[in-house]
Order: structure tokens, then sequence, then C-alpha cells
């Protein structure tokens, strides 16, 4: 990428490249298994939108691939320029590698005619990929876009998968390519082993010199317009912002959202080791997570001095887990809420419309149950639920898209005396979704996810929180990209905020932080995000029957939302939230 410090042009990737051709644990095991229809309390209806979503066929999709990877080869004549002038968002210096060894890479094509394009991603969830917001923002990957995963070669075999929804980050700038990051999701999970991305507090794999792998299709020579036909990968050294930010080009590195690669390249291919056109979107690896996503660089990418630039990963994880895990009944990135009558025992879904709620809809009988809690176990993109009957059952009741109907999977028996159950996200740090109780001795107990619908042996959390008389949780509460807890003291009112650390055992919480006194309200429910920003939010009713929601701030302290909005009045007549 070539670069004016005056009147720069800044060039985008997605500019047409050159392509060619005993109980769960101890008393869990054994309790799995498929339950009669009528065994389980009657699951919810299909959710509204998701399941009307008709994905294209795997003909359309191959017809699309083929188009963009045929347009692509055509000169750049609709190069897309920002509103500023010349840098461009870009493996030279690299070795061919397989998908084996990074089964997780994605080829993102746009077919649009002479404006089609390719950018790299990573399989971040079964129906989830990360990848670079300048990719997303501005066109249509539902009408014209397809995903190809489990190949090395560009372009052709692999699964063609069609995308859903998109989202990049709300404060992304064309101009400077600040906030550059993007989340696509598929319409059917992928069989492509997932990679897990870094969190917030990760200052460890961000050292200067620290090794870190590029992995993309971009072009391998600063001559040629050519792109790899093959998976290439690189190791660059992670640099500090210092460095970055004292490059010719330093002025446009924003410190915090950004991180840069390599040695200063050489002025010509021998000598220099970068991500370049073509590698957009893909990520940048440490230790196995995903630590940075392929932004920006100087035009033909080996200029004198020079690096390949990044979106730090760290900063964004507060932003990226909730699009990774935000299924939902209506299938528009708002969490739902569910409220149960006490009389008559009907389930009612509530859609969200930001700060208010849509007309209730009728889900079904559920009088025989007493927890009643959103989630996606299953990371499929698509709203499950944990219900436990009045018999201590406790059930995961999710849709299956190939049979267009709903399934129930007795998860297990004997949890009728635990005094909470919570399905808060993935709260081990393995980017699956986790199950947790509070058991009659007050023992927290967290079941560590395997992602369908399954856990692995539970392991002790913590004790004395037979203290709380309600636990919820459902997703981040101060913004750091991990589940936290909520819960409020039996004694005295207080609400305390468990923020989640990402490990396991007596360590996955932090010390409880007071963040609220709330005796006006007697019922709660965290129902995920609500709103739509991204942020964790929490609902809080009134013995009266106001309902109120308290937006999320993603602040780790009293000010963890924002002023209360008034959603109603008449909810005194439900007695489970979920």
């Amino acid at each position: 990428m070539s670069g004016k410090q005056g009147g720069r042009h800044r060039r985008r990737i997605r500019a047409a490249v050159p392509v060619a051709g005993a109980v769960i644990a101890a008393a869990v095991a054994g309790a799995m298994l498929m339950a009669p229809a009528n065994a389980a309390p009657p699951p919810p209806a299909p959710p509204a939108s998701e399941p009307s979503f008709t994905a294209p066929s795997q003909a359309e999709l191959a017809a699309r691939l083929a188009s963009a990877v045929k347009r692509a080869q055509q000169p750049p004549t609709a190069d897309r320029f920002s509103s500023g002038g010349t840098i461009e968002p870009m493996v030279i210096g690299g070795t061919n590698t397989s998908i084996a060894s990074a089964p997780w890479m994605a080829q993102l094509f746009y077919n649009d005619g002479p404006d089609s394009f390719f950018c790299g991603g990573a399989v971040v969830a079964p129906t989830k990929i990360l990848t670079a917001a300048h990719c997303v923002k501005g066109v249509d990957w539902k009408a014209k876009g397809v995903v190809v995963t489990g190949s090395e070669k560009l372009g052709t075999g692999g699964t063609k998968s069609a995308v859903r929804r998109q989202w990049n980050h709300p404060k992304y700038s064309d101009y400077t390519l600040d906030n550059d990051i993007a989340v696509l999701t598929l319409a059917a999970p992928v069989k492509a082993r997932p990679i897990n991305i870094t969190k917030s507090d990760d200052t460890t794999s961000y050292r200067p010199g620290t090794l870190a792998t590029v992995y993309g299709w971009g072009r391998t020579t600063s001559t040629s317009n050519a792109v790899s036909q093959t998976l290439r990968k690189a190791e660059l050294p992670l640099n500090s912002d210092a460095t970055c930010a004292n490059w010719q080009l330093g002025h446009q590195f924003v410190k915090g959202h950004m991180v840069c690669a390599g040695k200063p390249a050489s002025g010509r291919d021998s000598g220099t080791k970068t991500a370049c056109n073509g590698d957009s979107g893909g990520p940048l690896v440490v230790g196995g997570r995903i630590v940075g996503v392929v932004s920006w660089g100087i035009k033909d990418c080996v200029e004198k001095g020079a690096y390949s630039v990044y979106a730090k990963v760290s900063s964004y994880a507060g932003s990226v887990v909730p699009r990774v895990d935000d299924a939902n009944l209506s299938g528009d990135h708002r969490s739902d809420v569910l409220a149960r009558r006490s009389s008559g025992g009907t389930l009612y879904s509530y859609a969200s419309k930001g700060t208010s709620l849509a007309a209730r809809v009728s889900q079904g009988d559920y009088s025989g149950t007493n927890v009643i809690l959103q989630s996606d176990l299953n990371r499929d993109g698509l709203e499950d639920l944990v219900v436990r009957t009045t018999s201590g059952e406790l059930w995961w009741s999710h849709y299956v898209p190939s049979a267009r109907q709903w399934a129930n999977t007795k998860i297990a028996s004997g949890w009728g005396s635990r005094k909470h159950v919570v399905v808060p996200g993935d709260v081990t740090g393995d980017a699956l979704p986790d199950l947790l109780s509070v058991d009659s001795g007050g023992v927290l107990w967290i079941y560590p996810g395997k992602g369908n619908g399954t856990f692995s042996p539970r392991v002790k959390a913590g004790t004395g929180w037979n203290q709380f008389n309600s636990v919820r949780g459902n997703g981040d509460f101060n913004g750091d990209g991990k589940a936290d807890l909520i819960a409020r003291k039996a004694s005295t009112s207080e609400m305390f905020l468990h923020k989640g650390t990402g490990k396991a055992g007596s360590g996955a919480f932090a010390a409880k932080v007071e963040v609220r006194t709330w005796r006006d309200y007697n019922a709660f429910d965290a129902a995920g995000d609500v709103t739509g920003d991204g942020r964790a939010d929490f609902l809080a009713r009134t013995p009266g029957g106001t309902m109120y929601l308290y937006p999320g701030t993603g602040k780790g302290s009293s000010e963890i939302f924002a002023t209360r909005v008034k959603i109603g009045t008449g909810w005194q007549q439900y007695n489970i939230f979920g």
C-alpha cells in the first residue's frame, strides 16, 4: 500500500483483486437422551422470523461464488474509495499451509458485478465469522454473499454457506478505518472447528516481540496483483504502540484500537513479511486465539519501513461476544423477554423493539415448570430454552431446522432442590455456553458446556450463595467479553455484580461489587442484550406490577445501568421470567 501523508487516498481492500480459479457430572452421566414427545413441557412455537429465512440453494451459492471469482479476475476498475484518499486496508514472505492447520479459516466472496471482492475471516462459532468492518459495511451479504469454509484452495472446494445477518462495529469509520471489526451470521452451522478470540484483559499476547501468525489468500508479491490460490501464513512479531505510531503513517494509527505487526518492510519482496491485499478480515493469532483482524497497510505492502495494521481484538471483545451469542426468537440482534403467567401457566414472548416491547405472543402451556431460561447451547444461532419441571427435571428445548420442529433433550434429573439455575453464556473462556446452579447448601457449581447441549463434569465455583434470593445472568455486564452474574442479597436487597474471569473453578468470578440496593422490586430478569447495543441489560418488576428496563452501560461499577425505562404495567400476572 503506498501512502501519501498529505492528500492521502485511503483505499479499502474490498476493491476487486485478481482471483484465479449423577445429574450433571457425578450425577449427570447417562442423563442425556431424547425424550418422548409428551415427556417434557410443550416446546415453544418456532421462532417467528429466523426459520422463515430461506437460505439460497447450494446451486445458487455455487453460482454466486463462480461469478465473484470470475468478476474479481477483471482489472480493479471499480475500486471503492472512502472519503479520504491512498491507504489500502489489506501474505508476502509467508509459506503455504493447510486447512487442517487452520480449520477455522473462511473465505468471504461478495458477488456484485464489477464491485465483486473477497476477504478473509475466521469461524469463531458454528454460525459466526469474525472479519473486518470494511468487508461488511455498506453491502448486503445476505443477498449477494457466500462464505467458504473447510478449504485451503481459494474459491473451490469446502462448504459454501449463505449469510443470514451481518453486524459491523457501529463506530467504524471508512475514513480512519478505526473500529474495523465485524461479525457475519451464517444461515446454518458449519463443521469447521472454531477459534476463540482473546479477551479484554489480555496484555501478554500484545507484548512487543511476541510472535503472531497471520493467515490469508492475499497477494504474495508487490509486483503483481495475483493472489495466492492456497492458504498461506506468516509469523510476525508484534510491535509496541510507540513503534506503530512512529512510522511514516503513524498519525493514522489509533492507539488501543489497532496493533501493528512485522519487522519494517524492506522496500521490496525480499526481506519483507506482511499481510497484503486480499488478506483483509483474516485473523492474527497468538496462542490459539485471535488477537487481531487484518485491517490496513501501505499500497503494494512493502514500502520501506512500513507495517501491516490490525484491529486490536482485546479492545473489541465486549462488542464481539454479544454478537456471537445473540440468538433470540425474533432474529434481530435484540434479546426478547419471556414471561409465564401464574394463572394457567401460559408462556409469552415479548419481542424487543429496543427500549419497548412488541405485543406478546403465546409460546404454549408451561404450567409444569418453575425455571425457563433463554440460551443457545449448541451455538447454531437459534434461540434455545433451558427448562426445569416441577418434578426437578432439566430439559433443553431447541429448534432443529432440518426437521423444522423443536426437540426436547433431557439434561438432568433431581434438580428440584437447586435454588438457582443460570445459563449466562461462556463462563470458562472456551467460547462455549455453560450451565450454573446453586445447590441447597449454597454451593455454586459450573457445568462446562460442550457446545451440543451436553456438559462436562461439574466444577465447584464457590460457597455462600444461599445468601442470595436472586441469581441472574445472560451475557457480559461490564464490557470485557466475559459472562457475569448479578445476585441480590436476601437480607439487605443489595445487588452485587460478580464479574466473570473466563476461568473455571473457584476463580471463575472476581470479588463481588455492590452496584445497587433494590428494595422496591420483587422479580428480576437478565434477558440479555434487549436494546441491541451490544451490552447486557436487566429488568426489574415492582410488587405492583410495573416493569422497568435498566439498559446496560458496560461499566463494572455503580454505573452499571443507565436511567431506567418504564416497560409497562400489569406484569404482576407473571411469576417466571427468562
